[in-house]
């Protein structure tokens, strides 16, 4: 898990962002000001992100107390000046207020995720590695499957209470979404993780073979059977067998597959004799196959044998910035593979396509993206046009989808509302103030938000929130 120092003077902002990045699997600590961060040991942290204008001292000087450590500046004040001095004092980056949410987390993982990268470079890391158990550890993640999203979360902790148990497993998901990925998690989460997976894609074999291929045959059982041959199924003996797409599987096959399930045993094609296996099975599909039961496609004891305990992937276009994170680390994956010496990243631009685009290939048409962007890269940065994303499968995130809706149903004490992590962290501020200006007086509002009344007269003026009209009454007594 990453450390991230956040310097804020506003108090609900500081704890705003702390909620949405601690939301996203970082660790977050909070200083209100330059005098108090120093307190910190500032190397221990993955990336400091502070306020341009601070009182006391200026964001810029924790670049010099932590050289050691990226600083990401914010400002208020999005002129290109303040942000080109920024950077030019040392700041890896800078990010103008008001942002919103996808737009913070995806710059923070961009950040840390190139850091991690120049870090093994530095470490000494073989470029030639390409077993990604020894790669660099990704936040969010479990085995080869990355993600921080709630719906990944969970599907992590299915996955590490399913492990254990020896029974089978049936994974849904479109394609591409990494369902063999998944598969392997459990079995390297299982007891049986030191004994091989074996993996057979139903859809790639001929149907006149997949018999023989799965279970074995002995000689002569057909023509061409010249010697007995032992099947995948026993070749799994004491592991696991993945069967992908196993919607595919003819209806012969079903019946001898499922007499494994039922008998733990296999027959050879041409054998009257059946032998005992210990295997564990993990099946896969895109289909639906409770309809292809209905459809007298797919035996309906062999499903139900096969549905003990379901997992589903989530599509690629559902997880949010998820796609940020598994961009960079496929992006070192592939770095590494093809023998890059300089480390490429990925423009603003890029981030801001790979979060439009719809992705109908999942995370295997993102791996293709990726791979087709290196190799086309001239420079040590990816943009738009190396990412080769057809623009007729873009669409608006759907976090942007809900910012652009109804403002209606907040709560008024923000701080219990979920929702508002959606909400950019300068909508906390605006949202506030219109919610509550005409119970609370200028002084009152001030102190609830952290900031000095100048500080609120100042950010009306910005935002052009207009202070409410008043009775005589009320006024004489509000301040």
């Amino acid at each position: 898990m990453s450390d991230i120092l956040v310097v804020e003077d506003e108090s609900i902002i500081r704890s705003a962002l702390k909620r949405l990045l601690e939301r996203h699997d970082y660790r977050v600590t909070e200083a209100e000001s330059v005098t108090e961060a120093s307190q910190h040991d500032l190397n221990r942290f993955n990336l400091i992100i502070t306020d341009l204008r601070l009182p006391g001292a200026p964001g810029t000087d924790l670049i010099d107390m932590a050289k050691s450590v990226p600083v990401l500046i914010m400002t208020s004040y999005a002129s290109m000046r303040s942000a080109v001095d920024a950077m030019k004092m040392g700041a890896v980056d800078y990010i103008a207020k008001p942002f919103d949410h996808e737009e913070m987390v995806r710059t923070v993982s961009r950040i840390i995720n190139e850091q991690r990268r120049q870090q093994v470079r530095i470490e000494g890391v073989d470029d030639n590695l390409n077993n990604s158990a020894d790669a660099p550890s990704v936040p969010g993640a479990l085995g080869d499957l990355v993600g921080r999203c709630d719906a990944m979360q969970k599907l992590y902790k299915r996955i590490k209470r399913v492990a254990p148990a020896d029974v089978t497993v049936l994974i849904h998901g479109e394609s591409g979404t990494g369902k063999e990925l998944a598969a392997r998690a459990i079995h390297q989460h299982s007891p049986r993780h030191e004994q091989s997976m074996v993996t057979v894609n139903c859809a790639a074999i001929p149907e006149s073979l997949i018999e023989s291929e799965l279970f074995g045959h002995e000689k002569g059982a057909f023509t061409g059977a010249t010697a007995a041959r032992q099947g995948l199924v026993e070749a799994a003996e004491g592991g696991t067998l993945f069967l992908d797409e196993i919607g595919e599987l003819p209806m012969e096959a079903q019946a001898r597959l499922l007499r494994v399930l039922q008998e733990s045993e296999v027959r050879r094609v041409g054998s009257v004799h059946a032998r005992t296996v210990d295997v564990r099975l993990i099946a896969a599909t895109h289909r639906n196959l409770k309809q292809l039961v209905k459809e007298g496609r797919f035996r309906e004891d062999l499903y139900y044998r096969l549905q003990v305990i379901e997992v589903t992937l989530p599509a690629l276009r559902e997880r949010g910035s998820d796609v940020l994170d598994i961009a960079e680390h496929l992006l070192a994956k592939h770095a590494r593979r093809l023998k890059l010496e300089d480390t490429v990243v990925l423009s603003r631009e890029a981030h801001d396509a790979l979060l439009k685009y719809d992705w109908p290939g999942n995370v295997r048409e993102l791996e293709n993206a990726i791979q087709r962007a290196l190799i086309m890269c001239d420079g040590g940065e990816i943009g738009v046009e190396e990412l080769g994303l057809d623009e007729s499968e873009w669409r608006i995130p759907e976090s942007l989808a809900r910012r652009e809706g109804t403002q209606a149903g907040l709560h008024d004490d923000l701080n219990d509302n979920p929702e508002n992590e959606e909400l950019s962290l300068e909508d906390y501020f605006q949202h506030f103030v219109l919610e509550h200006q005409q119970s609370m007086s200028e002084t009152e509002l001030a102190q609830k938000l952290g900031i000095s009344r100048k500080s609120l007269w100042e950010r009306r003026q910005r935002l052009g929130i207009p202070r409410p009209k008043k009775s005589a009454a009320s006024a004489s007594t509000s301040g």
